[in-house]
């Protein structure tokens, strides 16, 4: 696979040979804390056994040191392409242009790099601006005019979800003096960090004046509820509780009231990355740099519990 020049290797016209029986692809892996992050894997497995493809697996422990790690394992076992969920979007270059030289295409998963685009096939993802967006303009519906004190629970400091989600919930938001974010702080994805920063909110100053929880995931989501019920108060009624990925549990705290809102993520970012890779494995097909994935509000109204049945056994 890798017989192309590197200045062609991301060419449109590049001329590249035909795929054998099956490819070798590299998957660095984010790690695995939350559902959905476990979801994406178990899918990207399916994908690529259902399609004949060898598929070697890293889990990165949420470090970028062990991602550039395995990316470079994968370079030297000379993979014929590389999928890379950035737990960061800084500090690419160096090993994304080792990937280029060798010949080896690049797919993002899910999360941006800032870093050339020449240095990478395709990302496929959501616009993680509008997910925020749209919990932002959620959020406005519900509280009208009311005076609306939130809280938020970020993603993994310096990553593109993180950065993204929080910019677009504030664009939800504006124009509306009415709902302030009266605190702020990262809780890394997990449900344990969750629990532990929505504690110290409730116990800090103004913490009995909390309006609303908007999360960045809902695995922290789910950790902040059970710290709101812990506290007395009724998460879903006395604290409105929103979030971004549309995990089975999400649905589960939906179903029971502790929830209000979620905006999906879908956790197939294989199928699109394996359709681009087999069409330029093929024939040189260069896709477009962002592939979009379908995002959509759900909320107590869609029959949670149903949904909840639905996507239970996907690996979540």
């Amino acid at each position: 696979m890798k017989n192309l020049t590197t200045a062609a290797l991301f060419a449109s016209t590049a001329l590249a040979a035909l795929p054998a029986a099956a490819e070798t692809v590299g998957f660095a892996q984010i790690g695995s804390e939350s559902g959905w992050r476990a979801a994406e894997t178990t899918v990207t497995r399916q994908e690529a056994e259902k399609r004949g493809h060898d598929l070697k697996f890293a889990d990165a422990q949420q470090k970028q040191e062990n991602q550039i790690k395995a990316v470079k394992t994968f370079i030297a076992q000379g993979v014929d392409a590389i999928l890379l969920a950035p737990v960061v979007a800084t500090g690419w270059d160096q090993v994304l242009q080792e990937a280029k030289e060798a010949e080896i295409p690049v797919v993002l998963l899910d999360r941006q790099v800032d870093s050339s685009e020449d240095l990478y096939l395709t990302a496929v993802g959501s616009d993680l601006e509008h997910e925020g967006r749209v919990a932002g303009e959620w959020l406005v519906q519900q509280v009208g005019d009311r005076t609306c004190n939130v809280v938020e629970l970020q993603g993994t400091t310096g990553s593109s979800p993180a950065i993204k989600r929080k910019a677009g919930f504030e664009a939800g938001i504006a124009g509306h003096d009415n709902i302030t974010i009266t605190r702020s702080q990262t809780a890394d994805f997990t449900r344990t960090k969750g629990k532990e920063v929505m504690e110290s909110f409730l116990k800090a100053e103004g913490g009995d004046e909390i309006c609303a929880l908007y999360a960045h995931n809902d695995d922290m989501a789910v950790g902040a509820i059970q710290a709101i019920k812990e506290a007395g108060k009724k998460p879903g009624t006395d604290i409105l509780v929103v979030s971004i990925d549309a995990v089975p549990d999400i649905f589960q705290a939906m179903a029971a009231g502790e929830a209000n809102a979620t905006v999906e993520l879908t956790p197939n970012m294989a199928g699109p990355a394996f359709d681009a890779l087999e069409a330029y494995w093929k024939n040189g097909t260069v896709p477009p740099k962002f592939i979009q994935t379908e995002s959509k509000l759900y909320t107590q109204a869609d029959d949670p519990q149903a949904i909840y049945e639905s996507k239970k056994d996907l690996g979540y």
